[in-house]
């Protein structure tokens, strides 16, 4: 029983994923778990999914765990960061403040920190991938038409692979929820990382 116990946990690995309020976080994991676009947006508290990916030839369980991006919950949050493995932080292609919510706030004391901080204190050993969530609304006119109005743009790939490097995320990686596009990606990079040697270490992600 002991053996079989901890085959399953040596086979399940944890990650997180934040980053702004409606910046596509949700569906990212719901199109990749359940295999279908949510078209209706409902703001997320703390929800969690699982799913079985096989990755290089390993079968791996996969516990996903959404939060909310929005401030009013930022003293719960750092809740679900114990025992996670990876990181994942969302942006949204047709959102350059929320790019910007990556890198800026670092204020500790009333927990303003925000995204890249935030990881890196509650889970400053783990591999962090910086995900572009919304790629079909790079070149959609609307969207365009929209961000022209307050003089921005959709986030470029070179605005995403500056901000990567800025801010030593472990890889960018650019993905769409409504086509699909680049999600599959996503979560085996996640995986890679998670078993990487150098990062998989009995150190695990704190609380205050």
């Amino acid at each position: 029983m002991f053996k079989k116990q901890r085959k399953l946990v040596d086979n399940r690995r944890k990650l997180v994923v934040v980053g702004d309020g409606a910046c596509g976080k949700t569906c990212l994991l719901v199109t990749f778990s359940k295999g279908q676009f949510p078209e209706k947006y409902v703001p997320t508290v703390f929800e969690n999914y699982v799913a079985d990916i096989a990755v290089d030839g390993s079968n791996l369980e996969l516990a996903l765990w959404d939060t909310a991006g929005q401030e009013d919950y930022d003293r719960l949050r750092p809740l679900s960061y114990p025992g996670a493995q990876v990181v994942l932080i969302c942006f949204a292609i047709d959102s350059p403040d929320s790019l910007e919510n990556v890198k800026e706030k670092v204020q500790l004391a009333q927990l303003l920190l925000f995204w890249m901080p935030e990881v890196r204190h509650f889970c400053p050993e783990h591999p962090v991938i910086l995900i572009g969530c919304k790629k079909d609304l790079r070149y959609d006119a609307k969207t365009i038409s929209e961000l022209n109005t307050m003089n921005q743009k959709p986030v470029t790939l070179e605005d995403g692979e500056k901000a990567s490097k800025d801010v030593g995320a472990y890889k960018y990686l650019q993905c769409s929820a409504k086509s699909n596009e680049g999600i599959r990606e996503v979560f085996d990079h996640a995986v890679r990382a998670a078993t990487t040697p150098a990062v998989h270490r009995e150190r695990r992600c704190a609380v205050l």
